[in-house]
Formats: structure tokens, C-alpha cells, sequence
């Protein structure tokens, strides 16, 4: 998915020299191919995040279309209100990349950990959220970054879980991507390296269709009513807080449309205790397979007796 981005964000700038990159000292190795053919448009802005951000902002004023590029711990979480004040309440055009976003940079703790960027950037006002799954939706939301005329910040994981998509796709503002059909009344809808194992979970039998949420803000209220309308319960998957990420998101727009049981599957509402593999730190948060599978489980159970009540 890495290579996705960096291949996107190369095609953007050799066709069209606005394109700035602006890094805070990192993406070294990740930004050989752009700083080979694109070396007069990559500005190391260095470990300055805040001011990187009013530098873009100054940028896409000028003309210019800026890529900011930091770690998701620090962009957008350090750079918070300089995204507000100086790009959003502007409406410019910035690109803002969080990459390492959830809980892959496992060794490094809490500092660099990100599972709130969701949170905290969708009430932001003209800002567009978006969460690519694999290779192919990233090159989708870089193409949609690219054509917007207004802020967006796009999460990386850095741990590429594979594809989950056969080949290109085409995103619209807002619009889920199914993955999988299911015969029974069930809707997964998943974000994020959490599209992967929301696949794994269906086709090890929970017979249960299956959405990507490549876009977590703005959602397609078209298609979650529609989903809603034929359902009768929704799992929400992400390596993000379950405050005030895509489930949250998904349980504020379904109450618009009808009452239904959504069971939120992400992190709980506290820090990392431990220090450890990316895989570690899933088993702890329980969001690794076995542990969504038995909350998923157990989620069922407590309807089915609630039903029977």
C-alpha cells in the first residue's frame, strides 16, 4: 500500500510541477522515487510540524497543491489546530497524510500510537476523512485527494495487510465499497487494515456481507440506508478508538434512518499497557482475529437473549 502512495504521489507531481511534498524529517526511504524525479518540489520542513502546516497553508494560497507528510501521531494529532485555523477555516486544498496510523508503530508506545486522528479530524469542518484499505483503494483516495478543492487528510497504515480488492477501484465522495455478499442479515462495515479481517471473519463463516469504508467522512447516507433497510444488525471494524471513529460515525447516521443493534469493534477507551509486534498490540486491544471473532460472538449471544426475552 506504501508503494501505492508513493507511485500516486509521483504520477501527481511529475504531470503537474504545483505539486509540493512537505515532510517533518521523515519518509526518508519511502521518498527516494519522489525526491529523484520530482527533487525541486520536496521540502523537508524538518521537525517543525506546526509551522509545516502554515507553511502549506501559505502554499495552497499561492497556487501550489501541498502534501503534508507526517506520522499520524503527530499529523494530525500534534498540528491539530493549524489544520483547523490555517487550512480548514480557509477551505484550502491540503493534503494531509498520517501514516503508521492505529497501532503499528507498536515498539515506540503511546506517543506514537494513533488511534484518535479519526476522531479528532471529522469534526473539523470541510475536512474529508478517508481510510484506504489496500493498494488499489489507495490509489483511488490519492486520485480523489488530488481532484478535490478543499482539505483532506488520508490515514496510512503501515503494515500492509494485503488486497482485499481484485483490482482498481473507483471511489466517490462518501461512498462504501462492497467486498463480499452475505445471505444472512448481517452488514460488517470496515475501515482501514480492519477490512482484512472483517473478510477472514465472513469466509470462516459468518455468512455476513462485507463493506469497506474507504471514506469515513462524509459517509454515503444512501448507502447506509439502503444497507440498514435490509439488515438487522451492523458490525463496525477499525484500528481506531470506538470513540468518535467510523462506528460512532455509523451509529450517529443509522440513527437517522431506523433503530438497530451496531456492535462497535475497535479500541477501548484507554492507552496501550505494553510495548511489543503490531500483532501483540492487537491481541491486547482485542481487535486480532480471535478476539474480534468472540466479541462478535458474544455480541450475538446477548441479542439472541434479549430477543428471547
Amino acid at each position: 500500500m506504501r508503494n501505492a502512495f508513493s507511485d500516486a504521489l509521483v504520477a501527481a507531481a511529475v504531470a503537474d510541477p504545483k505539486v509540493l511534498l512537505l515532510t517533518g524529517d521523515h519518509g526518508y526511504a519511502l521518498f527516494d522515487p519522489f525526491r529523484k524525479a520530482c527533487p525541486n518540489q520536496y521540502i523537508n520542513c524538518g521537525v517543525a510540524e506546526q509551522n509545516m502546516v502554515g507553511v502549506a497553508a501559505g502554499l495552497a494560497k499561492a497556487g501550489y497543491k501541498p502534501v503534508v507528510y507526517g506520522l499520524a501521531a503527530f499529523v494530525p494529532i500534534r498540528v491539530l489546530e493549524q489544520i483547523k485555523i490555517d487550512v480548514c477555516y480557509e477551505n484550502l486544498p491540503v493534503i494531509l497524510i498520517g501514516d503508521g496510523a492505529g497501532l503499528v508503530y507498536s515498539h515506540l508506545g503511546t506517543s506514537h500510537q494513533s488511534t484518535e486522528d479519526i476522531a479528532c479530524t471529522r469534526a473539523i469542518p470541510e475536512l474529508t476523512v478517508l481510510s484506504p484499505a489496500d493498494r488499489f483503494e489507495m490509489t483511488a483516495t490519492m486520485q480523489f485527494a488530488f481532484n478535490a478543492a478543499s482539505p483532506v487528510y488520508l490515514r496510512m497504515g503501515k503494515s500492509d495487510r494485503g488486497d482485499v480488492h481484485a483490482g482498481p477501484v473507483q471511489m466517490q465522495a462518501g461512498e462504501l465499497l462492497q467486498v463480499r455478499k452475505g445471505t444472512q442479515r448481517i452488514a460488517m462495515l470496515a475501515t482501514g487494515s480492519m477490512v482484512k479481517t472483517a473478510l477472514e471473519i465472513a469466509n470462516q463463516g459468518l455468512d455476513a456481507e462485507v463493506w469497506s469504508v474507504p471514506s469515513v467522512k462524509p459517509l454515503s447516507t444512501r448507502q447506509l440506508s439502503d444497507i440498514a433497510s435490509r439488515v438487522d444488525q451492523i458490525i463496525t471494524l477499525e484500528e481506531h478508538s470506538v470513540m468518535g471513529g467510523l462506528g460512532a460515525a455509523v451509529a450517529e447516521a443509522v440513527a437517522d434512518i431506523r433503530p438497530l443493534p451496531i456492535c462497535r469493534i475497535g479500541v477501548e477507551d484507554r492507552f496501550s499497557t505494553s510495548c511489543g509486534t503490531w500483532d501483540h498490540l492487537l491481541r491486547e486491544h482485542r481487535i486480532d482475529l480471535q478476539s474480534v471473532r468472540d466479541r462478535i460472538n458474544t455480541f450475538q449471544r446477548t441479542r439472541a437473549a434479549k430477543i428471547v426475552r
